[in-house]
């Protein structure tokens, strides 16, 4: 593969590549977060790391007011980006492989749906996805692959914003899989 591969979809409103979510230049940027929206390892701790001290404190403001038990698995919530390019972190809770009764697929495609239907609320004209529950969650990646492309895919074909949509990955293995498991096109 060539250095910073990576694969364009739906006419360019899609873009597949491998880097760092939190440098990308979009206006919102998704955190797969877990349901309290504490600074975890993975995606959510670069996250957390890269915008400071003030997105955990705004985390806190949304558990204290709006969501003390915890953001229910396939929603999502926003704060501001503070110290990251993105104006806007759309925090997602994707499901737990093998620990909804058979609903991951659903859940999982909620994320996408919210997070993409958020942005449109916050008029953001770009968003960048990380690969949602395939880390500690345990979600196999063929399978998240599959489940986000139709869920991104759908939501594009209805709707004008966002204009671009970023898949990002981390590194070339996870880059490799999830373009090969998309399914962008019927």
């Amino acid at each position: 593969m060539p250095r910073n591969p990576s694969q364009s979809c739906l006419g360019g409103r899609v873009l597949i590549l491998e880097g760092d979510i939190t440098a990308q230049p979009v206006d919102a940027i998704v955190n797969a977060a877990n349901p309290m929206l504490y600074p975890g390892g993975g995606v959510s701790g670069a996250i957390h790391h890269a915008a400071g001290p003030e997105l955990g404190r705004a985390c806190e403001s949304i558990r204290s007011q709006s969501h003390p038990e915890g953001v229910p698995t396939g929603e999502a919530v926003a704060t501001p980006g503070f110290g990251l390019p993105a104006r806007h972190v759309i925090h997602v809770v994707g499901p737990r492989w093998g620990q909804h009764g058979g609903r991951e697929a659903e859940l999982l495609a909620a994320c996408y749906r919210n997070a993409l239907r958020l942005a449109r609320e916050l008029g953001a004209e770009s968003i960048a996805f990380p690969a949602i529950s395939t880390g500690i969650y345990g979600y196999p990646p063929e399978e998240a692959a599959r489940v986000a492309s139709v869920a991104i895919r759908e939501d594009l074909g209805a709707h004008e914003h966002p204009r671009q949509v970023r898949v990002v990955l981390h590194g070339e293995s996870s880059l490799r899989t999830f373009i090969e498991h998309a399914r962008f096109v019927d």
